[in-house]
């Protein structure tokens, strides 16, 4: 439980919680997901939907290809920490790569952000996992400020590559 002043200067008491998503949370996770490409200066990128949600995360044939945790104040999801099982072939563990951490503008700096990633340095605790990995846009000042002060370490000698659309069917057709 946290509190927050009011504009009339009384304290008013605020339920806090980290958990992992639940197939109700889809749609609440897809409006962060909105909120997070606005907030990257791409909000035409998004072609996620509800659908791709439930079958990443809560598949009905087999195990989930993606994970989540929400960051829930008052019973509204404020946040969210989408992730998914890595394996370092040089420490012969497997590790976690958060793909997304986002909190509402609202809600920054109210330490849920820090709460979403210590929930998941336990799940790495808890498995046995050796890494918890991440990226963050160069621009994003707030962000590696923030990962700098929890002793993140930037890993600069690395170069992200991608393959997607027309190369990637290109390379999967053997052309």
């Amino acid at each position: 439980m946290t509190n927050r002043e009011t504009e009339s200067g009384v304290n008013e008491a605020r339920t806090t919680s980290i958990r992992p998503a639940e197939p109700q949370d889809v749609p609440a996770l897809l409006a962060l997901v909105h909120e997070l490409a606005i907030y990257e200066k791409a909000p035409e990128a998004v072609e996620a939907t509800e659908a791709h949600f439930r079958q990443a995360l809560f598949p009905p044939e087999h195990g989930p290809t993606a994970f989540a945790h929400v960051a829930v104040v008052d019973g509204t999801v404020v946040g969210m920490a989408i992730w998914y099982i890595t394996f370092s072939t040089w420490l012969g563990s497997a590790g976690i790569w958060l793909e997304d951490l986002f909190v509402s503008s609202e809600h920054r700096g109210s330490g849920l952000g820090k709460a979403m990633l210590a929930t998941l340095a336990a799940v790495c605790a808890e498995r046995g996992y050796g890494r918890l990995e991440w990226w963050v846009l160069k621009w994003n000042t707030p962000s590696i400020g923030f990962y700098d002060s929890i002793g993140g370490q930037p890993m600069d000698e690395w170069l992200t590559y991608r393959l997607d659309g027309q190369a990637l069917a290109s390379m999967a057709s053997g052309r």
